[in-house]
Order: C-alpha cells, then structure tokens, then sequence
C-alpha cells in the first residue's frame, strides 16, 4: 500500500467509511464537500441539529438572505427551517450521487434528523421518515431517528417501508442489539411483503467520547489507581465489544438469508468521535476503532488531525477484545453502572438536540420580527 495515502484511504482499503460529521451551504457551494469526497476520501455526510444550528446561525453562506426570503414568501419559522436544511441535505445527496451509485448503494449518505420532539411518539416518528423520505427523494438520504424505544420500534416499519434509516444516540450494548433486531426484523417484514431488500440500508450510531467524558468524572472522584487505570478506555471498550455483536447478529444464518435476497447489513457507525480530554490522543476514537463493513463519522479538526498524524491499522477494533470486555467488567466491579451511564447520555443527547433545534429556531423567529417592524 502506497505510503503516501491519505489516512481517510487507508481506513477504506481497510473496510471502514470515514464520512464528515458536517454540513454547510458554504461548504456545498465552494466546492469544499465535492473536493473531500471525490479527493480526499471522505465517503458520506451526517447532520443533526447542532450542525445546522451553528451553520446557519453563523451568519455567513447567504443563510440571512434566505431566511428573509422564505420569510417573505409566507413560510412559517418551522418552514423556513426545514426549507433551509432540506436544501442543504439535497445539495449534499446531489454531490455523492455518484459515489453513492458507484458503491453499490453502500455510500454516498447523508443524514436529515427529525424533529426531537417526536423521539418519544412511534408513529409521529414513522410518519415523518416517510415525509422527510419524501422531501429529499434521493437513495442516498438516511432519516435520522433517535434510538430511543418509539424510535426503535419504528425503525422496523420504516425498514418494511424501504425507508433507509440512521439510528442515533445508541451508548449501550442493549440499544445496539434492539436497534439491529429491529432492522432485521424489518427487512423480514419487508421480503415477505415482496417488496426488493437491495433499495433499503441503515447504518446505527454509536456513540463513543461522550462516555468517557462521564465515566472519566466518576472514576476520578474515586481516587485511586484502579480507577485512574481504566481512564480513557471505557468508550472504546464498549465499541469493542458492540463490534463483537455486530458479527455475531449479521454474520449468522439468519441474515445470510436476507442477504441472499439483497439485503445490506446495517453497518456500525462510529459517532462522537472528536476527543474531548486534552490529555488523550486527538485521533484515539478513529485510529483505535478501525472495521471492515464500519463507518467512523468525523468532525472536521479530527479529520485534519488524522490526516496530519493518525496511524491507521487495519482490523484495530478486533485488538484486545479479551482486555476491553475485562475493563468493562473491572469498571461494574468499582460501583460505576455503564448502564446508567449511557441511559442518562440518551436523555442528555435528546435535550441537546432540542435545545440547537429550539435555538435555531428563534434565530428564524428573530429575523421574522425585523421583517415585520
């Protein structure tokens, strides 16, 4: 292998998509996105309401312009919302098309979330799928639901429906396994129904530093050196061993039946990935978690970061799975619940979800009230 690749190729030679975890009109209109994916390896595209709320809060990329606009044409603030971010969401789809055609239909995507509030509400999360589904109407679009208990159960009947889906804000092990239940049982539904498996995917987001962040709180207020040994561990020791699960569900008899019929695996997507602890590696949660048949969603300095001085290894998440099933054990015997851990992480995820979507929509309400003084 050429020594002088970038390190987003290498992770692809390995079997891993590295996809950019941003989106800007900007980004869509100098080039910048088109250049990354046809160039520099990058190969898909998530959003979600933190993304867009400091995208178009920021002022630049013509988003003023086009408030006022939309504004101005009657839209209401949701409106003018969801008109600004599905042109985004299209702009992006329109740019990997190819990507996404020359794959085979496993690349190329890019996320759209729904609204928050309907992350508790199955059926308002299903029938929103197919209406965002129907908004974007690209194969290469994901609508992104929550992977709480209504966004899980309608996950299989928007699977059934060949919605493609990307799961969010999974932190446990007992998530991943319904999430990925879900899609199989989905895609079940859908073969018996007649329907094709080969125009469906999902992928279901993991999300990594975020417990180390909380893990790391508690294992410091512990003092001492048991404790202070599993610091900086306990996230990709958990990712480990989803991965373990992952193999086990969709390398099995059971799916080699779907997948006979078409069907893709829903691959693993590696989520939350920016370090977050100064004294940690900046690149730990990508170069520590590469997978055939994964996909690492990365912020753009990480993605600089790597590029620069990441150490790509083929199959690194298969390293030491005895060690990282040990840390977690060790972890449970300290007193510490990973399982309320990431159950607090869901509900924490939720509201900070709402809360960049709330703050983003007063940003429009704002511009509503200049134009009405």
């Amino acid at each position: 292998m050429s020594s002088d690749k970038l390190n987003t190729h290498k992770m692809w030679d390995h079997g891993q998509s590295p996809w950019l975890d941003d989106i800007s009109k900007c980004m869509l209109e100098s080039g910048d996105l088109e250049r990354m994916v046809y160039k520099e390896g990058i190969r898909g595209v998530t959003t979600n309401p933190s993304i867009f709320e400091k995208a178009i809060s920021s002022g630049d990329c013509g988003y003023p312009e086009d408030i006022r606009r939309f504004l101005a044409e009657g839209k209401n603030v949701v409106e003018v919302y969801e008109a600004l971010t599905s042109a985004d969401v299209i702009g992006a789809a329109d740019i990997m098309r190819t990507l996404h055609d020359e794959s085979g239909g496993v690349d190329g995507f890019v996320s759209w979330e729904e609204a928050p509030e309907w992350a508790e509400d199955e059926e308002k999360t299903v029938t929103e799928g197919r209406r965002l589904a129907g908004i974007v109407n690209r194969p290469n679009l994901f609508v992104k639901v929550p992977s709480t208990p209504a966004g899980i159960a309608a996950l299989r009947r928007l699977t059934r429906d060949g919605v493609s889906v990307n799961m969010t804000l999974i932190f446990s092990r007992d998530q991943y396994l319904n999430v990925a239940e879900a899609y199989i049982a989905g895609l079940e539904d859908r073969l018996a129904d007649g329907n094709s498996l080969s125009d469906v995917s999902s992928v279901a987001s993991v999300f990594i530093s975020r417990v180390d962040t909380v893990v790391d709180n508690q294992l410091t207020a512990l003092k001492s050196p048991e404790a202070d040994a599993l610091k900086g561990k306990i996230g990709v020791a958990n990712t480990k061993m989803v991965y373990q699960d992952y193999l086990r569900l969709f390398k099995n008899v059971r799916f080699e039946k779907l997948a006979k019929e078409g069907a893709k695996v829903q691959r693993p997507l590696w989520a939350s990935t920016g370090t977050k602890n100064p004294e940690y590696s900046d690149t730990l949660y990508v170069t520590e978690l590469v997978a055939p048949e994964t996909v690492n969603t990365i912020p753009a300095k990480t993605i600089v970061a790597l590029q620069d001085h990441g150490v790509i290894r083929a199959n690194a998440a298969l390293e030491n799975v005895d060690e990282a099933e040990a840390q977690l054990k060790r972890l449970e015997s300290l007193g510490i619940s990973l399982e309320e851990i990431n159950a607090d992480l869901l509900t924490a995820g939720l509201k900070s979800f709402g809360k960049s979507y709330d703050d983003l929509i007063a940003t429009i309400q704002k511009s509503l009230e200049v134009i009405h003084e």
